[in-house]
């Protein structure tokens, strides 16, 4: 029976012959993730249950990013519930404050997740491992009690959409537009409980940072994963530090008879850098559009674009060039070795000489938490995932998403603008 790259992983993981979209299977998991917010309520319902061990402390991964480094008294408690179940049950894989990075952007980088993997955590944008050939996918934070105890948790076997995109990018347009256009065509439920598959010419083309950039918003489709097909850029990037992969990675394409709900092809060649606008990832504009739009803050970071690749293109814009007067940039890499990598590379330097701040590794200003919460009224364009209402603070405050050339140059011209305006 022709199987989906997705559908193969999730077989893989059961005791099943064979699975069927609208299924619903129980599968073992080889990674279970949790952060400062979800894994405190999954500790909760684990130590109700009264079991005093976990199914695989090697297997259990947490991550205090959120309100990390704790910007008050709860969140503080929050943390320390993880770094005491931690320690209690022998889990080596929790990184505390000077280790820690976000969560989505640590685990790749630390090759904690494999091609092949089955991946779930209590954190929505966990699809982004997707990138790397993986079924990873976000659970509540009940689900990731249930995997403490038995490694298992329950799926229903999404149906499968394809992606094929074609033709040549042009300059300064990468994985953050490519996504923001394809959610601006199908719309915010346009994958709903479904698995992306993104393919063609265009994607082979992409590096690894890019690839992690489109599968982590796949759930601003309403997917359940993004997954790509492991090829040789997958392998480079598995085996490019000798940091030890976790588990074999397992190299799974889809059969060339396998069965989608939809296929999509575009030609993205007259593509050019996009913005989604106040207040849905799929109100999506090109960005000479929105050359109207002033700021009151830039924030270049998050599991989205916080990587050293989206650090190097800010830089190069805000290279000897200073932030707009009464605009705030913020800049905040996504883990420790891309902030020292940073530092060493002199992107902090620009970063600080060209007016920004340049923070230690934390989600924060991402989910309004700290860092750079928006006033009511303040506009903000930010490499980040979702620009709901509220969601970098103040009801009535807007968030614009971008990739961090439009970004960079926003924050130069005080207003939304095209990196070739600088």
């Amino acid at each position: 029976m022709p199987y989906t790259i997705a559908e193969k992983i999730l077989l893989a993981h059961t005791d099943k012959k064979h699975i069927k979209p609208g299924e619903f299977i129980e599968a073992k998991i080889d990674l279970a993730l949790g952060n400062d917010i979800t894994a405190p309520l999954a500790v909760k319902k684990f130590r109700s249950l009264a079991i005093n061990r976990v199914f695989n402390p090697r297997k259990i991964v947490l991550v205090p990013d959120h309100f990390a480094p704790a910007k008050d008294l709860r969140s503080a408690n929050q943390c320390k519930i993880l770094a005491n179940f931690a320690k209690e049950f022998r889990i080596k894989k929790y990184f505390e404050v000077g280790y820690m990075g976000i969560e989505h952007a640590l685990l790749p980088e630390m090759k904690m997740v494999s091609p092949g993997d089955l991946v779930i955590g209590a954190d929505s944008h966990t699809c982004t491992y997707g990138a790397m050939g993986c079924y990873s996918t976000g659970v509540g934070s009940t689900d990731l009690a249930r995997a403490f105890v038995d490694g298992k948790c329950w799926f229903k076997v999404p149906a499968s959409v394809k992606f094929v995109y074609k033709g040549q990018l042009n300059k300064w347009v990468g994985g953050k537009d490519l996504i923001l256009y394809t959610i601006s065509k199908i719309g915010v439920d346009g994958a709903l409980y479904r698995a992306m598959e993104f393919s063609g010419e265009v994607i082979r083309n992409l590096d690894m940072d890019n690839r992690l950039t489109m599968s982590n918003m796949a759930i601003e489709a309403g997917a359940r994963v993004g997954i790509i097909e492991p090829d040789e850029v997958t392998e480079r990037f598995v085996t490019r530090y000798p940091l030890p992969v976790t588990r074999k990675p397992k190299f799974y394409k889809s059969d060339k008879d396998a069965a989608y709900e939809k296929i999509y092809e575009w030609d993205v060649s007259k593509i050019e850098p996009l913005v989604a606008c106040p207040h849905l990832p799929s109100n999506v504009k090109p960005v000479s559009k929105l050359k109207n739009i002033e700021l009151n803050q830039v924030f270049i970071g998050s599991c989205t674009n916080g990587r050293i690749s989206d650090l190097r293109i800010a830089a190069r814009i805000l290279k000897g060039r200073k932030v707009k007067s009464g605009l705030r940039l913020i800049v905040i890499p996504a883990t420790q070795k891309i902030y020292l990598q940073a530092v060493q590379e002199g992107l902090a330097d620009i970063f600080v000489k060209a007016g920004g701040v340049f923070s230690t590794p934390t989600c924060g200003p991402c989910l309004g938490g700290h860092m750079g919460v928006l006033a009511m009224g303040e506009k903000c364009l930010a490499t980040t995932n979702r620009n709901f209402i509220g969601r970098m603070g103040h009801p009535k405050s807007f968030v614009y998403l971008s990739g961090p050339a439009v970004a960079a140059a926003s924050a130069v011209k005080g207003r939304v603008a095209h990196p070739e305006e600088i």
